[in-house]
């Protein structure tokens, strides 16, 4: 939808306090900047004013005997009351709106190889192919099903540039199959690389693999029964999970689903997402201890998510201290409405309005 341009130890969190914001807006709250604090207090000062009217003669006369400060206090403090509505409004909004994970968004160095092997090995479904060549790139959307009903990966190919850089942030994509081995097999026939053998995961029974795209991609196969969405994971690492899981709920309306510690090997992980894992997609983000940044490459690009309101959605961003890195609003050339912006460790997501995309299908 959006297209890819190429590019040329701190201290282990503590699971308990995974949601001590989570009954409160003012996580959210107190991570707004000065100066989108001085725009709502504008904003709701006009309309503040005009009540004290209501104060009658004597509130008049104190008001010159005082210099009108006391109206410029009170207007002060209802707009900051307004202002706390508002705040409060956008994120209950957050709660209500019918949001769902449409695609993955990453850089491939040769589009027919990918298509290949995810379609003979990983039993994907070419849904559609688009070339812009003015804009010298092609995009190919590939998975298990319909774009209007699942989550999809959009592959991005940019002329003549046949290989990126994935770095140390981006993590995995989860298959979820019937038979971990045989697809394991499979793959070894078609010539991928398996990078770790079918067996059970650490600490616990589910049966899982992990093999490697043409690009160095890597997937996790998970062994499950049938699901409707075996395109079923994106691990990102993050540093600082409290942050994030706050940011994920707030902004993004996700829902933590599970957290797991693992102290033996160091890392923490928590999943979200907007339905139960074995039925939808959903975000894997994993804290490594002690470690806040990663090198994110140039070869992961973005999830996007489906939104009834991208203004709206632009709002709760900034109130939770994303950074919107483009305004919302409808693409050139297009009406599909959109709003990108960047987590609290970088990571890119953008939000498509839900009838633009429809649109967009047909």
């Amino acid at each position: 939808m959006v297209r890819i341009i190429p590019m040329a130890s701190s201290i282990r969190p503590s699971l308990s306090s995974l949601h001590k914001f989570s009954g409160s807006s003012r996580f959210c709250v107190s991570l707004l900047s000065h100066n989108s604090q001085r725009k709502f207090s504008s904003f709701h000062l006009g309309s503040a004013v005009p009540q004290l009217q209501s104060f009658g003669l004597k509130a008049s006369n104190l008001l010159r005997e005082k210099g009108g400060s006391l109206l410029v206090s009170a207007a002060g403090n209802m707009a900051q009351a307004s202002t706390t509505t508002t705040q409060e409004n956008v994120l209950e909004w957050v709660k209500q709106d019918k949001r769902r994970m449409l695609h993955v968004v990453y850089r491939v160095g040769d589009l027919e190889k990918t298509i290949k092997f995810y379609t003979e090995c990983l039993g994907m479904k070419l849904l559609r192919k688009r070339d812009i060549p003015e804009e010298r790139y092609t995009n190919a959307f590939l998975g298990y099903g319909p774009e209007d009903s699942h989550f999809v990966i959009e592959l991005t190919y940019n002329y003549g540039v046949d290989k990126y850089d994935i770095g140390s942030g981006f993590g995995h994509f989860g298959i979820a199959v019937e038979d971990v081995s045989k697809t394991v097999e499979l793959v070894k026939a078609k010539g991928g690389k398996v990078s770790r053998e079918p067996g059970p995961v650490k600490g616990g029974k589910t049966v899982i693999a992990f093999i490697e795209d043409p690009d160095g991609y890597k997937f996790e196969l998970l062994e499950r029964g049938p699901t409707p969405e075996p395109l079923c994971q994106v691990m990102l690492r993050v540093g600082d999970l409290d942050r994030a899981i706050n940011f994920y709920e707030k902004a993004y309306g996700m829902k933590l689903l599970r957290t797991r510690d693992n102290p033996e090997y160091k890392y923490t992980i928590a999943m979200l997402g907007y339905g139960p894992e074995d039925t939808s997609a959903v975000m894997e983000l994993t804290y490594n201890y002690g470690v806040t940044e990663y090198d994110k490459g140039n070869a992961y690009a973005q999830i996007a998510i489906g939104t009834d309101d991208v203004y709206k959605t632009a709002e709760a961003i900034r109130l939770c201290g994303g950074k919107v890195t483009r305004e919302p609003g409808p693409l050139p050339g297009i009406s599909t409405k959109i709003v990108a912006c960047l987590d609290p460790d970088g990571w890119k997501s953008v939000f498509v309005d839900n009838v633009d995309f429809l649109k967009e299908l047909e």
